[in-house]
């Protein structure tokens, strides 16, 4: 039941609250305590963020603007009162950003060895060199493009990097406008220089000059004849969220790809990005051209498209970063290295004696979840795989171990989500590639977004079928799962099991099953599962039991369990919440929240596991999944829960969450207002994710 009569003042805006979290990621890349390269990581991922926020979240708020929608948010704002408190609170967090950049950054990256380096510092040996490489690499990628009355404004490509110039020839004052796409997905965007021309004979010397940067020096090569009055730089972002009316659509698959093709083509540009220097008559004929409100115009003070700056994190200098390179098998399952015994080399003979719990990255993904399905597909007892695949690795050693199963004859069955945003492509070529193996490919139910990470292995013991599953919080992809945290059960539990060949028959379009014995599914009945275990805990606080609650995601929204948590509170119920990103609840206000705490973890992974934790008057319950507490996971996406029964693993589960309470090194705190504190000390530091990489299992 959603109960649209609400305090306004009770609930945060969503896209406010996600702003606040980009801050903590910026915040966090600029604390003293971590190297140079680690800093780089933390402000690139805090404009790679911001990219997609503006193609997402604010192309649609302008959308609503635009077709005169005057629904309210939550929190009582109108689209345009959101847009205009947007605008002003990115500006400022961009302009702390470009003065991080360019007064502590560029030194430090100096002082550390990593010079990027202006043209015009260079010494005339080093700029023959760039010029050299100029002419001989990037010279023939480039394209001018004049505007005049027989050559429209060019179309500006969504993040593209560009050179905007004003030309004249020699003989006459007249003005031409010209844009150049600077090719950055061709030459990279950081241009390393020969340190034998620079003469420097320490290796761990890096020297670099940005492409733009290059080509803006030599623009006499590129406009031969003219001369350039001024040049800048500047990048547009475009609306990117794909417009899919799957109801409409006989075959999903080219109706995914069609949409993809109008998105690379661009949508409306929601922002254009550009250097503060840039002369009025450019910045006129760029507003003219693109046709954008001064609103929606950045001016940056220090190199545009931060996001790239990723790329220096690459160069081969370890001590300039912490080593993530963590992990180790899990415990049980190194049995499978460590046995003598022939009969027990198997996965699937670990699992018939106990169940295993994984947190990832500490547990390997390569030695469990890929071990899992490799041995399912050379299994000759393994008569079927089935699998959900949402986010996956370019290189995924999963595909190529479903492939293999096929090939040996095994039932496979995969569930590839079209529609996971900015993957879709991916997702395509994975699709295709899986059908062309003989694998059956479905892409789940119209209307709903296949978002629940689980998979299934059949196979035959003794004139008899059994069931091995694994269900997660995370993708089935190899390279996230080095640097997300991820939950996931390993088990053969046969109602559990069962549940899960009923919901991959629903998946497939076979079944109508809505009722499920242990796990909770979406949109079915997890929304009402999640608000009994929260009454509960009401109904026993109460009655004088004790009422506690423990949650961990990545995102607080839903209004009526957010509604339902604070009714918890103020019967005495104790909450503690782990949220990473968004949260829409207040904590810690008289009256209302006084019993819910609310932390977020920022550090060197990204925290992604959801864990739902009720004491149940000391007789505990837990679960793990895939959804957060958001309309879109409770009702508009198949996702599923599964509970955690086993003591042992409880008491993991609850320690765990207790370990981010105690961290005082990454954690930040949500006060009464909406802000957050870092919770930070000099001595006696705690990081629960380097105590996990210490003391897990």
């Amino acid at each position: 039941m959603i109960i649209e009569n609400r305090d306004q003042n009770q609930y945060l805006n969503r896209e406010l609250s996600w702003i606040q979290f980009n801050k903590r990621v910026l915040l966090t890349g600029m604390e003293k305590e971590y190297k140079i390269l680690d800093k780089i990581k933390f402000c690139s991922i805090f404009s790679n963020n911001l990219d997609e926020f503006f193609m997402v979240r604010v192309a649609s708020l302008k959308a609503q603007v635009e077709a005169d929608i005057q629904k309210k948010s939550i929190d009582g704002l109108t689209a345009q009162e959101q847009l205009s408190i947007i605008n002003k609170k990115v500006k400022k967090l961009t302009t702390i950003q470009e003065n991080f950049f360019n007064k502590e950054l560029i030194n430090e990256l100096k002082n550390s060895g990593v010079h990027i380096k202006r043209f015009a510092e260079l010494s005339e040996v080093e700029k023959s060199w760039c010029n050299n490489y100029f002419l001989t690499s990037i010279f023939p990628l480039l394209t001018p493009l004049v505007v005049d009355p027989a050559h429209p404004f060019p179309f500006i490509s969504n993040l593209s990097l560009n050179l905007a110039a004003l030309i004249t020839e020699s003989e006459c004052n007249k003005k031409q406008f010209v844009r150049v796409k600077i090719p950055t997905k061709s030459t990279g965007r950081f241009i390393q220089i020969p340190n034998e021309i620079v003469k420097s004979e320490d290796e761990k010397e890096f020297y670099f000059i940005t492409v733009e940067d290059l080509i803006g020096n030599n623009l006499e090569k590129l406009f031969e004849g003219m001369t350039c009055l001024s040049y800048s730089f500047f990048r547009v972002t475009r609306d990117a969220d794909l417009e899919l009316k799957e109801l409409e659509a006989d075959d999903l698959l080219i109706a995914i790809e069609k949409s993809l093709q109008k998105r690379r083509v661009g949508g409306e540009v929601v922002r254009l990005e550009v250097e503060e220097k840039m002369s009025k008559d450019i910045l006129t004929l760029l507003i003219e051209g693109i046709s954008i409100s001064e609103d929606y115009i950045y001016f940056s003070k220090s190199l545009l498209a931060l996001d790239d700056l990723n790329l220096l994190t690459k160069i081969n200098r370890k001590d300039l970063k912490e080593n993530l390179s963590i992990g180790q098998t899990n415990t049980t399952l190194k049995e499978l290295n460590n046995s003598s015994d022939q009969n027990f080399k198997s996965i699937f003979s670990i699992l018939r004696k106990r169940n295993i719990l994984l947190h990832h990255p500490y547990d390997l993904f390569s030695t469990s979840i890929e071990e899992f399905i490799n041995q399912a597909a050379d299994d000759p007892l393994v008569m079927a795989i089935k699998i959900t695949l949402y986010r996956v690795s370019k290189d995924s050693p999963i595909i190529k171990a479903l492939v293999r199963a096929a090939e040996n004859g095994k039932e496979v069955m995969t569930l590839v989500e079209l529609k996971a945003r900015f993957d879709e492509d991916n997702n395509i070529q994975w699709a295709k590639q899986l059908e062309q193996a003989g694998i059956h490919v479905v892409y789940g139910i119209i209307g709903f977004k296949t978002h629940t990470k689980i998979s299934l292995v059949v196979r035959k013991e003794k004139r008899s079928l059994r069931n091995y599953f694994h269900i997660g919080t995370g993708n089935y992809n190899s390279n996230t799962s080095k640097f997300y945290t991820d939950l996931g059960l390993l088990s053969t539990d046969t109602d559990i099991g069962l549940d899960l060949i009923q919901l991959f028959n629903y998946l497939s379009g076979f079944s109508q099953q809505k009722n499920y014995k242990k796990i909770l599914v979406a949109p079915f009945s997890m929304r009402e599962q999640f608000i009994f275990l929260i009454k509960r805990e009401i109904k026993n606080a109460k009655n004088g039991k004790k009422g506690e609650i423990m949650a961990k995601m990545n995102s607080l929204v839903d209004p009526e369990i957010i509604e339902l948590l604070y009714k918890a509170s103020q019967n005495g119920v104790v909450i503690k919440l782990v949220i990473r990103g968004i949260c829409c609840l207040y904590p810690q206000r008289k009256n209302l929240s006084e019993n819910i705490k609310v932390i977020s973890i920022i550090g060197h992974f990204l925290e992604h596991s959801r864990i739902f934790w009720f004491s149940n008057d000391n007789n505990p319950e837990a679960f793990i999944g895939s959804a957060d507490w958001m309309r879109r996971n409770l009702d508009r996406r198949i996702e599923a829960i599964v509970p955690i029964e086993e003591l042992s693993f409880k008491k993991q589960l609850y320690d765990l969450l207790n370990s981010y309470f105690e961290d005082n090194s990454c954690s930040w705190t949500m006060t009464q207002n909406g802000k957050y504190d870092k919770n930070n000390t000099q001595n006696n530091k705690i990081s629960s994710q380097f105590d996990l990489i210490k003391n897990w299992h």
